[in-house]
């Protein structure tokens, strides 16, 4: 095989002065972010708190943005407003608006951000710092976790790590510190689905009932032009965490210089995340990545990629024997033997 509300967790204090602390370039108001209002969206790559806001409504209502990071993505955007509307019954042209931030708000309660405390278990790692970028490179690794604690908190609410620094400017990361997070981890346990549909050229995954509702949107980087995903429709045959990674040279990753095979252990910064959900047809799959912020903007080696959060989300959704459908009728078949990732 080649995923206003203090949450209160006993602690302990370490030394402030070993710990980094968290840092941005631009602070952003957690009360600003929590009263934030409908405006227009700023297409200015900058980090705005109606567009955090917004990013986190999205993701409790079970149509999820990939890594919350307060920017504006005009196409990310109008796939989740209508993945959205077609969840909520609204109309399928609807468009940003102040009726569409009135369901949107509605769609689900409490504040957007929360207090968090970080743990004694947070803090102890281990980490990896030294871990390289470079796949081959990686293998003499034990695991392939996180490289820091400041890694490991913005994953664990779905935010980037700019993000998670705006809100906190120079606070301490160690035991017992309490920051400003992504309100996230209290959702439902998700309906179970009865198929999947991968939009490639929507770079999205849709997750459908038996009753053919939509109940889970997930961006994602599906295929590329070198090596694109398959067709047609395939099955779920396994699911798995925190698989471990395998490359066969056979697969002609232009990044990685040896060929000769060898494997990545497990880890959140594996190839294939903390979740590896197999396909039918040998070698793809669905998974998660250590680099959550491409999700949607960088293509993959042929599979499909989530953040490991998503792909998570989407592995207790699903069952052995679910339909998955590749939604672009004028693509070619592959020889699997050139799938990856």
């Amino acid at each position: 095989m080649h995923c206003r509300i203090a949450i209160v967790l006993l602690s302990i204090l370490l030394p402030a002065a070993a710990m980094p602390s968290l840092a941005a370039a631009e602070d952003i108001d957690p009360v600003a972010v929590i009263d934030a209002a409908f405006a227009d969206l700023p297409p200015d790559g900058l980090v705005h708190p109606e567009i955090v806001k917004a990013q986190v409504l999205f993701e409790r209502a079970g149509v999820s943005p990939g890594e919350i990071d307060g920017k504006y993505d005009a196409i990310l955007f109008d796939e989740m407003i209508a993945g959205f509307a077609e969840m909520q019954g609204l109309p399928a042209d609807i468009k940003w608006s102040p009726e569409l931030w009135t369901k949107l708000s509605g769609a689900s309660s409490g504040p957007v951000l929360t207090e968090y405390v970080i743990t004694k278990e947070d803090a102890k790692g281990p980490f990896f710092p030294d871990l390289p970028d470079r796949m081959e490179a990686m293998q003499n690794f034990k695991s392939a976790g996180y490289r820091t604690l400041r890694e490991l908190l913005a994953e664990k609410f779905h935010m980037s790590e700019q993000l998670l620094g705006a809100l906190n400017p120079e606070k301490p990361l160690q035991a017992g510190e309490k920051i400003i997070v992504a309100n996230v981890l209290a959702a439902a346990k998700p309906a179970q689905a009865a198929r999947l549909d991968v939009d490639v050229r929507r770079q999205t995954v849709k997750a459908y009932s038996a009753r053919d509702q939509l109940i889970g949107f997930f961006k994602a980087s599906v295929g590329s032009e070198d090596k694109p995903s398959p067709s047609g429709s395939l099955t779920v045959v396994s699911i798995v965490s925190e698989p471990s990674w395998h490359y066969n040279p056979k697969y002609q990753f232009k990044e990685i210089e040896t060929n000769k095979p060898f494997d990545i252990n497990s880890g959140p910064n594996n190839p294939l995340g903390l979740t590896w959900i197999a396909l039918s047809k040998p070698s793809y799959g669905i998974h998660g990545t250590s680099e959550p912020s491409k999700v949607g903007k960088e293509a993959s080696h042929g599979c499909v990629r989530l953040t490991n959060w998503d792909a998570e989300r989407l592995s207790e959704m699903l069952t052995k024997g679910v339909t998955v459908n590749f939604l672009d009728a004028n693509r070619r078949d592959l020889d699997p033997a050139f799938a990856v990732l």
